[in-house]
């Protein structure tokens, strides 16, 4: 038995993963790769205020029922950051949850999510981090329990639960519609705390922004479906501007991690997408009667 499983251990832990990496030769746009990445939350997840470190230095721990994990250094510092890593580094971390040296990303890492990028949208978020000076500030180490803390089950959990959700456009709906799922499903990713999860962490694929109540360090994440906003009176202005000020319908303001994504997320988004991001949350397509309010 124990020969069983040492066997079968070792052949998880040579299992690949991942594609090879292709490229096309792009030009990165540093300004619209410092846009998508508030929008994707790199500054909000790898970022702690807090605690006084810089910008993009490491994150504060993410508490979960399987541990902590501390979101990594993204200056470009050669030791503790990504200076040392190529392009192609890049993309493979970003689009599939592969580390440099092969390893699979935990999925506190919503990888799944970037997957839909394009080669210009990693060209230009290539470009924007080039931009971060390097600093040599290490965030720490993960402290995850066993046997969570053996990465190479995680290429069960991949083939699993690892699925991009659907952002490509339906040619049946408006231009804005379709900005806004893909941002909702993609780049924003909405879906990695507003959609419960399974005992593994897993995804509700079926159940879509269908709400969470278990969240790390006990947050909880409201259904954000098109009927449960409409039931909540939400109207596209409404949520636009929520995104942009963080104020709900009664007055308060998103605390906790929502407040978080909107102060160092969803504030700094075009007034076009955030109106886009509403529109396909309400599933309204098209021009509405109401005005944008800023």
């Amino acid at each position: 038995m124990v020969v069983t499983i040492t066997a079968a251990s070792g052949a998880l832990a040579l299992w690949p993963i991942g594609e090879a990496v292709t490229l096309s030769e792009r030009q990165g746009d540093p300004q619209r790769g410092a846009y998508l990445a508030r929008a994707g939350g790199c500054i909000a997840c790898h970022s702690d205020a807090a605690s006084g470190r810089p910008a993009l230095t490491g994150g504060a721990p993410i508490e979960t029922g399987f541990g902590h994990f501390v979101p990594p250094n993204l200056t470009q510092d050669e030791t503790v950051g990504i200076g040392a890593w190529s392009v192609k580094d890049f993309a493979r971390a970003i689009r599939q949850g592969i580390a440099p040296d092969g390893r699979p990303y935990y999925p506190a890492f919503p990888y799944a999510f970037y997957a839909d990028l394009s080669d210009q949208d990693i060209a230009d978020l290539w470009a924007a981090f080039q931009t971060v000076a390097p600093q040599q500030a290490a965030p720490g180490a993960h402290d995850i329990a066993f046997p969570f803390n053996l990465r190479f089950g995680l290429k069960l959990w991949r083939a699993a639960y690892a699925k991009a959700p659907a952002t490509a456009p339906d040619t049946d709906r408006s231009e804005m519609w379709n900005q806004g799922r893909w941002l909702v499903n993609g780049l924003a990713h909405c879906g990695a705390c507003h959609t419960d999860r399974n005992l593994f962490g897993g995804r509700d694929v079926t159940h879509p922004l269908a709400g969470n109540d278990d969240l790390p360090d006990g947050g909880k994440a409201p259904a954000i479906t098109a009927s449960a906003l409409q039931e909540a009176g939400w109207s596209v202005s409404d949520l636009a501007f929520a995104l942009k000020s963080g104020v709900s319908l009664d007055g308060d303001t998103f605390g906790g991690g929502m407040g978080e994504v909107v102060r160092d997320g969803t504030a700094w988004l075009s007034a076009q997408d955030r109106r886009a991001m509403a529109l396909y949350l309400l599933d309204q397509d098209g021009p509405v009667s109401e005005e944008t309010t800023e």
